[in-house]
């Protein structure tokens, strides 16, 4: 069979509202074989503005919610144009949005990524793929984790995949079946600290480093029950503001991040042991973390793979732009091995 060549371009937003991750990808089939190469990628800082609109939709009335997903789906679809007209990209079969989370309850069988894909087809005139996660969770799944499969069809040289995210998130091969889950909050709880501390995110994590870890707090935060529960299992914002926001009192804020580098890397290390995973590819912008490396290292034998800059910045948006190629040829792009839904389906709303 003659190799089939797709060019897609993805799009992602994450919960630590770094910015909108854009990444324009070939992606190569050769029967069910798979292979990638990221041909441009780029990621656009949001104004305050955004950051405040993105950050607060959570407490919008219904109306006004409404009204930000279309403002929102324009805003990406302005965007990607951009993007397209800047490195004259002519070859684009679709464009693949994640959108930007505001609720997630699976157990309340919804979850809602703003960023209606309809407006970013006005913005581009190009197929677009879109609202990867709902299905799922009305198939009884938990919406997430959904990059399993690109780590399953891409990445399969590595015993696992973690994203240091705003949540940590792992996938793995398990009695061959692929697994994932996520692990715990990361950087939507150090972002937020380091802000206190006027910047944007811990650089290197150098203010952890120089803070004193509160074992009480420590002992608390992991004992959570979220980290007995088996896998599938998910989080977000909802969880930690009724978990961890309440936890938090009157302590020094160098401290508050000492504790929960110092907690993350617990969490990631037991994972790692108890899976006896021997390498792993690490992703996000938590990598740069190298404070949180090293607490992590510490505490496992094993083998932490750091990739060049841009997979660890744009895995997860190359993986949606993969995710739209598979749904365009209706294959399966959701594992329910990886989220517990009723079965493997093919995700995402198509105009």
């Amino acid at each position: 069979m003659e190799n089939q060549n797709f060019y897609a371009i993805g799009l992602m937003s994450g919960t630590s509202l770094d910015g909108l991750d854009i990444c324009y990808s070939k992606f190569i089939r050769n029967g069910s074989d798979w292979a990638f190469e990221i041909l441009k990628c780029e990621t656009i800082s949001y104004s305050s503005d955004w950051e405040n609109d993105l950050k607060n939709a959570i407490h919008l009335s219904s109306g006004k919610l409404l009204e930000l997903n279309s403002k929102y789906g324009f805003y990406l679809g302005e965007k990607t144009q951009d993007f397209i007209s800047k490195n004259q990209i002519s070859e684009l079969d679709l464009i693949a949005s994640h959108g930007h989370t505001v609720f997630h309850q699976p157990k309340n069988k919804f979850t809602l990524q703003i960023g209606d894909g309809r407006a970013i087809k006005i913005k581009t005139n190009k197929t677009v793929v879109y609202d990867f996660r709902s299905q799922d969770v009305l198939l009884g799944g938990n919406g997430a984790p959904l990059v399993p499969i690109g780590d399953e069809l891409l990445f399969s040289e590595f015993d696992a995949c973690l994203n240091l995210g705003g949540f940590s998130n792992i996938s793995l091969n398990r009695n061959g079946q692929r697994i994932a889950f996520d692990i715990c909050p990361v950087n939507i709880i150090l972002n937020k600290f380091a802000q206190k501390l006027g910047k944007k995110y811990d650089e290197n994590g150098d203010f952890g480093r120089s803070g004193t870890i509160d074992e009480n707090l420590l002992s608390q935060l992991n004992q959570l029950e979220f980290y007995k529960q088996k896998a599938p299992k998910s989080l977000g914002i909802e969880w930690v503001n009724a978990h961890i926001s309440t936890l938090i009192k009157d302590q020094r804020t160098e401290d508050l991040l000492a504790t929960f580098t110092e907690h993350s890397a617990d969490q990631i290390a037991e994972i790692f042991e108890e899976s006896e995973i021997k390498n792993v590819l690490v992703t996000g912008g938590g990598t740069y973390n190298s404070y949180l490396i090293e607490k992590i290292k510490a505490n496992t034998k094993t083998e932490i793979h750091i990739p060049k800059k841009e997979i660890i910045e744009y895995k997860e948006a190359l993986i949606f732009a993969f995710m739209g190629v598979l749904r365009s040829l209706n294959l399966n792009n959701v594992l329910s091995s990886a989220t517990g839904s009723l079965m493997d389906h093919s995700s995402g709303i198509v105009c």
